[in-house]
């Protein structure tokens, strides 16, 4: 999921230059979480909860990390008034009790005074932040607001994909073209459906078989073991699950011409995007494709209208073809240059 480290936390901590990292436990409902804030420069951070089982506290705080310090990013690249931020809560999040534990992470946050707002992640849903709003105002993605991003992510995603198409086959119709999609929970549940009715054929997996049985059975998708779907014959790799999938392993047995897809850092390490590159294998940078997620949020947290905020995702496509041709132009993988705009306009800001 994560690039696993060695190093002592506080280290791991120290190196990652992050403006603040808060850990917060709650013993009478077993909770433990962590914040990390990364940049507040273009406002305050935002960034989702991921509730999920680490295998360790290093996995968990190298998680929470490398989720902020995108954020700032994806909000820098998608010219938001937002820095980046992420939480994490450790332990099962199949948990029945949710309320004491999300009202325990609603304090945490609270305890940041609006230096964070949360929304949902992996693990958690619109509901679960009800439960942390009753405790804090700096939560969105609330039911009746901006509510699940997932559909809107996946839009955007959609049309960074149709991005890369034209910048690699000189047409942005997906009409026949095959799309594996890695994790078809809701983003790649959606993210299928915008597929089909454009026409592409699909090639599915995940962990959980049901999800997989709803697309082969709504979409005609072919289904795949979650071992399988690297080496499927596919245009186009779709990572729409974890971190990190984007390793010396899964890169031996791709097939694909085009990786782009909704999952928060695909690399697992930098070296990765640059063997891709040298591979002829374009990767679109993942904080760029997934902004419609928080792009949705503007609804709530700016007053946007549900028309502008739709626009602005359907403008992902010509962010991303910009940033692949400048890429082009200048000889440098897409990732690299996405990484110099944004740490540019971060710069520009704190001064």
């Amino acid at each position: 999921m994560v690039n696993s480290s060695t190093k002592p936390i506080c280290e791991m901590y120290a190196e990652a230059e992050h403006e603040q990292v808060v850990l917060w436990t709650d013993p009478s409902c077993n909770y433990r979480g962590i914040i990390a804030i990364h940049n507040t420069a273009l406002g305050p951070a935002v960034g989702g909860t991921r509730f999920w089982n680490y295998a360790s506290d290093a996995e968990a705080s190298l998680d929470a990390l490398r989720l902020s310090r995108g954020m700032s990013y994806k909000c820098a690249m998608a010219g938001l008034p937002f820095g980046g931020g992420k939480a994490v809560i450790i332990g099962d999040n199949k948990t029945k009790d949710r309320e004491q534990i999300f009202r325990a992470h609603g304090r945490f946050v609270e305890s940041l005074k609006g230096r964070y707002i949360t929304a949902e992640d992996i693990g958690t849903r619109p509901s679960d932040m009800e439960y942390v709003a009753l405790e804090t105002k700096y939560v969105a993605g609330l039911p009746g607001h901006s509510g699940d991003p997932s559909p809107v992510t996946a839009r955007g995603v959609f049309r960074s994909l149709q991005a890369c198409a034209k910048h690699r086959w000189g047409s942005d119709d997906v009409t026949g073209r095959t799309v594996a999609i890695q994790g078809v929970g809701s983003t790649g549940y959606n993210l299928a459906r915008e597929l089909h009715q454009a026409g592409a054929n699909l090639i599915v997996s995940d962990v959980d078989q049901e999800k997989v049985t709803r697309l082969v059975e709504e979409f005609g998708a072919t289904a795949l073991a979650p071992s399988e779907i690297f080496a499927a014959d596919a245009d186009i790799f779709s990572p729409c699950a974890m971190g990190g999938i984007i390793n010396d392993n899964s890169i031996a047995q791709l097939k694909a011409e085009v990786i782009v897809g909704s999952a928060n850092n695909q690399l697992l390490e930098p070296r990765h995007g640059e063997v891709l590159n040298v591979m002829g294998i374009l990767y679109a940078p993942d904080y760029v494709a997934n902004a419609g997620g928080i792009i949705n949020g503007g609804r709530e947290l700016l007053g946007w209208s549900t028309d502008d905020t739709l626009a602005k995702v359907q403008d992902l496509y010509q962010t991303m073809l910009d940033l692949l041709n400048q890429a082009k132009a200048e000889g440098i993988p897409p990732f690299r240059k996405a990484d110099q705009m944004a740490e540019a306009r971060l710069a520009a800001a704190k001064k």
